[in-house]
């Protein structure tokens, strides 16, 4: 008779598991003369769940339930990331990134900035599922004016999966965060070897650990195990950060575009008092006659409108099948649907809702 492990012994399994394939590896495990004597850089780890802190779940070969596996055990499971700085693991939120939600984002900019300012960290590090960290990094790059580095990590499988890849990821994203290479380079995404800016970073693929890409345009620099590499210099100044609206992010609705397409969407929209519509478009951010007609019917009662596309590449640009200086609609150029819609709320909240300077401010994230 054969009794079934409770779910915190397999999990502390799995983790002791994966410490040992990785010391087969080429991960660092013990200190260097120079790890002895030179102080280590203090690094904030600061946990929000997802697939990374996951556990497997019987349902399917593949099956798990995000969260579960608090920062602190995350950070211990993995082998030498003490040799890279001196760690310290708080607990946001547990949940699944499809979950996350802009309480979290403000919590976590609060938490960060009160961090450098009160000079406790050299760096911080957000664990953080894959489905929404996009929207997450462009909120704090937006919001957040610090050379310090802030770097998100996630994971595509669970942390009791044999092949997990979140030890390895989360290792790489506290050597960035630790690297002098990385400061004035604001919020940086890491995944799979790789370093990502948040303007152009999106999830590509549903399951595949190489699921992070930049469709217009490239990763910002690489990582392993032995060294951080960036493609270019840090830029020498920070944009000015858009201010944490007080009152909480104003209602901004993404409409997709489809055949037979009418105006339910955006009419229910309007109804419900959204301060501002994305519309995923079709190719350059275009749609029906019938709900480009509600759209600018909508712009004419104050809405915010801006036209962005579902393709997942390319560049909306203003004034080409569409007329955006007679509708009064905004263009997004390569910012896809949700991070339009993540500027949106922050520059209605910021008190900017006329057209032509959304726009403008569109054209400066450039």
């Amino acid at each position: 008779m054969t009794t079934s492990k409770p779910p915190r012994v397999v999990l502390m399994h799995t983790m002791a598991l994966a410490a040992l394939t990785l010391s087969a590896g080429s991960y660092p495990l013990t200190a260097t003369a120079a790890d002895s004597t030179a102080a280590k850089p203090r690094i904030l780890v600061l946990a929000t769940g997802g697939t990374i802190a996951s556990t497997g779940d019987a349902r399917s070969a593949i099956g798990y339930n995000a969260g579960g596996v608090t920062g602190e055990q995350l950070t211990a499971s993995v082998p030498g990331l003490d040799k890279l700085a001196t760690l310290k693991a708080e607990q946001i939120s547990n949940i699944g990134s499809q979950d996350m939600d802009s309480k979290v984002w403000y919590q976590l900019a609060d938490r960060i900035k009160q961090a450098f300012d009160r000079n406790e960290a050299d760096g911080v590090v957000i664990t953080h599922g894959t489905d929404t960290m996009e929207e997450t990094a462009f909120f704090l790059d937006n919001v957040l004016s610090t050379r310090q580095p802030v770097v998100l990590v996630g994971s595509m499988r669970p942390s009791t999966a044999v092949s997990a890849d979140g030890p390895g990821n989360l290792y790489e994203a506290v050597k960035v965060a630790a690297s002098p290479q990385s400061g004035n380079r604001g919020v940086l995404v890491v995944m799979n070897d790789t370093i990502h800016g948040p303007r152009w970073v999106t999830k590509t693929h549903s399951t595949s650990v190489q699921t992070f890409g930049n469709p217009n345009s490239g990763p910002v620099g690489y990582v392993d195990p032995a060294s951080v590499r960036y493609l270019s210099p840090a830029p020498n100044a920070r944009k000015a950060p858009l201010a944490v609206p007080g009152g909480g992010l104003p209602r901004v609705d993404i409409v997709y575009a489809h055949a037979d397409m009418d105006a339910t969407q955006i009419d229910d929209a309007v109804k419900r008092k959204a301060k501002g519509i994305v519309l995923a478009g079709v190719g350059d951010g275009n749609a029906s006659k019938t709900a480009l007609d509600a759209l600018e019917a909508a712009a004419k009662q104050g809405v915010v409108v801006v036209r962005s596309s579902r393709v997942g590449s390319g560049f909306v640009n203003r004034n080409v099948e569409v007329s955006d200086d007679k509708t009064g609609f905004v263009v997004s150029y390569d910012l896809n649907p949700q991070k339009a819609r993540v500027l949106t709320q922050l520059l209605i909240g910021n008190g900017v809702s006329a057209s032509d300077r959304v726009q403008k401010a569109f054209d400066a994230t450039f």
